[in-house]
């Protein structure tokens, strides 16, 4: 990853995902994600999961009624998932996630201690440690506007082509997104980062 370590923006992020090879992307990471995943599901022991049809839960979870998972996912331990969530293309939770009602989480990560509350809409991202998503918002991952367009993002004020059409956010730990904020594709937020209520956040425009 150019200049800064995916470390750099969450704790352990290399104790959980051990055989991802140090400083690849975050972009690379999610495109990978469901082969990580599945790879993943390998080593899981079924005294301490649930596994059916590629997906592989917890016996610690608590799972709402009206949720759907799209394999391949792997839900942690101690994590709570209320009802109406929706999960595809490939989902990891970590230990102690919450996710609320009606969110959609469509190929992404979440570490622990994070809240994901009711009607959010997670695409193509990593989230840290013990973030907090208030309601309503949206970590957007595809530039529907533009024809054919990989996302770019802004590091140490460079301007990197990911080289990827689909990639939401890269969150680093204990950031705070307001109510309803929309992070735009390619979002990079530093540890204990805020992001105020309907704030609409662009760094392509912010970028030199």
């Amino acid at each position: 990853m150019n200049k800064k370590d995916i470390s750099n923006f969450i704790s352990g992020f290399y104790r959980e995902f051990p055989r991802v090879a140090k400083h690849e992307t975050p972009w690379n990471i999610i495109a990978q994600l469901e082969n990580i995943i599945l790879d993943g599901l390998a080593e899981l022991s079924e005294t301490e999961y649930d596994i059916e049809n590629g997906v592989a839960i917890h016996k610690s979870a608590h799972i709402e009624n009206g949720v759907t998972f799209k394999k391949p996912a792997i839900i942690g331990k101690d994590c709570l998932v209320k009802a109406g969530a929706y999960f595809r293309s490939g989902v990891y939770l970590c230990s102690d996630v919450g996710i609320g009602a009606n969110c959609e989480i469509k190929q992404s990560i979440i570490f622990p201690k994070s809240r994901i509350a009711h009607l959010n809409y997670v695409g193509n991202s990593i989230i840290g440690n013990d973030v907090n998503l208030e309601a309503g918002s949206v970590l957007a991952n595809h530039f529907n506007e533009y024809k054919n367009r990989t996302v770019p993002v802004v590091l140490d004020n460079t301007l990197v082509d990911t080289g990827v059409t689909k990639f939401g956010s890269l969150i680093g730990d204990r950031c705070r997104v307001g109510a309803n904020a929309v992070l735009n594709p390619g979002t990079i937020l530093s540890k204990g980062s805020i992001v105020g209520r309907l704030e609409h956040v662009d760094q392509l425009k912010e970028s030199p």
